[in-house]
């Protein structure tokens, strides 16, 4: 029989060039490049080009690239009269899984999944899913859409079209900065559902919606939603430590803190901390910084010997809050970002597809008679 592994820890399903982690040592990758050098010099649409081109662009390379995604910002008129038509209480991340899967509907070939085809396609969702965030939580407030400006990059046009005024540069590049660090990591739970999906040759749409669907999940996407939550409940910076030190006590999970593949500090973290506490400090939310980093001391303190160490969650739910997204906000953003390592991981399995198969050790009975209904 072959050997068992449960959750499939260890067992390698799949080869990239995309993002490459060294969870004892805390590294992450983009194609080769630090995550820390990427979000400190890089955009969201460097980024990008950087996954799915497995290089660096030059000028001309990212205008052009830069270019094609703004021209697709519009979604489907289509989708946003369904968007109209969603019950206003509806939670966000459902709306954002019907949605995508319904662009699908307006594409006049959406089966097609060769790579040129599915790189087209990636562009599409990627520019098109902004506006449909942006438009559902603008219905749910009873306001009007804002339409995508053409001239604004990727983050800062979305917060545009979500709050009907620009951005300060500042919010911009701090919402940057968090599409950077969320865009790829490994065969996470959501990237390899991607490429099971299209592994059966299925369509891009697809793999995208059941994605989603993966990330909203509170083991994975929804993880910063929690750790938002728990900021809340602690009343001061002066509670923190007895907060924790009941939660562990109780042997209960600290939200923000542990991961299945790093057994050091979250690179990402890392650069997430810096950049919430300088928004802290500009939005005046030091409060919610203060606690979070008593949390992680008293953390360090008590559970790092145990490999247990704040995750990409912990600081970007700060990070969010002070840009002033609401709380169920906060997966859709992750959802924006991981389009990106979606899609790049979905090129590549159509590079050289194999479909996913994996087999199962059966541990049931054998040989059992049948009973008639009558005599069970």
């Amino acid at each position: 029989m072959p050997e068992f592994s449960k959750g499939l820890e260890g067992v390698v399903a799949a080869e990239t060039q995309m993002s490459y982690i060294d969870g004892q040592q805390g590294v992450l990758e983009y194609v080769g490049i630090a995550i820390g050098d990427l979000a400190r010099s890089s955009t969201f649409e460097e980024t990008v080009y950087l996954l799915w081109n497995k290089r660096l662009p030059t000028q001309a390379e990212l205008d052009a690239f830069t270019k094609g995604l703004r021209s697709h910002y519009d979604p489907p008129a289509g989708v946003l009269e369904m968007v109209k038509g969603l019950p206003r209480d509806a939670q966000p991340m459902h709306a954002l899984r019907t949605l995508v899967s319904a662009l699908a509907l307006f594409d006049p070939n959406p089966n097609a999944n060769d790579v040129a085809s599915a790189r087209e396609k990636a562009l599409r969702i990627l520019a098109a899913t902004p506006a449909i965030v942006a438009a559902f939580d603008r219905h749910r407030r009873g306001e009007a859409f804002v339409p995508p400006d053409h001239d604004l990059g990727f983050s800062e046009n979305f917060l545009y079209m979500l709050n009907g005024t620009r951005p300060t540069a500042a919010m911009a590049r701090a919402f940057d900065i968090c599409m950077i660090t969320h865009a790829d990591h490994g065969l996470n739970n959501s990237t390899f559902t991607a490429r099971v999906v299209i592994s059966t040759l299925s369509d891009l749409y697809s793999a995208m919606t059941a994605a989603i669907g993966s990330l909203r999940g509170p083991l994975h996407g929804g993880a910063n939603e929690e750790v938002m939550v728990m900021l809340n409940e602690i009343k001061s910076v002066a509670d923190a430590e007895a907060y924790v030190m009941n939660k562990l006590k109780n042997k209960e999970r600290i939200m923000g803190f542990g991961h299945r593949v790093y057994k050091a500090k979250d690179p990402r973290a890392s650069e997430l901390q810096t950049l919430a506490r300088q928004l802290a400090h500009d939005t005046g939310n030091m409060g919610f910084y203060e606690k979070s980093n008593a949390i992680e001391q008293v953390m360090h303190r008590e559970v790092a010997s145990k490999g247990i160490y704040p995750n990409v969650d912990f600081y970007s739910a700060t990070t969010y809050h002070c840009i002033g997204l609401k709380l169920d906000l906060f997966t859709p953003m992750f959802a924006l970002s991981r389009l990106a390592g979606w899609s790049g991981h979905v090129i590549e399995q159509l590079e050289d597809n194999r479909l996913f198969r994996p087999t199962t050790n059966y541990v049931g009975p054998h040989k059992v008679a049948y009973t008639p209904i009558e005599k069970r």
